[in-house]
């Protein structure tokens, strides 16, 4: 028995058929306003998915900033994360969120051992 998704009270398919201004209703204040503000160069972005689909492309974007919306569900983007692209598997619990957040600009940091000087006990060690 799997549980249907559903964003607010809406299921997946009923999202998909939503205008962005109409969907842009279903999300919280904050990112309702910057969806309101982007609603062009998200429906750029989308056809731009569109065509690279149909060509069979890779779709790698900059654009970390854009807003996840039901017409992304099942795509896999490629976002830039300041060194290279991650690639992002869309799915329904992303719905709101934007890109950036899912493709992490900082690693996980594992010091190694101390070199020389770095503390006082080797501070006088031979380098030989």
């Amino acid at each position: 028995m799997v549980k249907e998704f559903n964003y607010r009270g809406k299921s997946i398919s009923e999202l998909k058929i939503l205008d962005l201004r109409e969907f842009s209703k279903f999300l919280p204040s904050r990112k309702r306003r910057s969806l309101l503000r982007q609603t062009e160069s998200i429906e750029k972005f989308l056809k731009q998915c569109e065509k690279k689909a149909e060509k069979g492309k890779s779709i790698r974007t900059h654009r970390r900033n854009i807003i996840i919306v039901p017409q992304m569900v099942g795509l896999t983007i490629n976002v830039y994360n300041g060194k290279e692209f991650i690639s992002i598997e869309i799915v329904e619990e992303m719905l709101g969120h934007r890109l950036g957040e899912f493709a992490q600009t900082r690693g996980k940091i594992q010091h190694g051992t101390p070199g020389i000087g770095a503390t006082r006990s080797s501070a006088f060690l031979s380098v030989k």
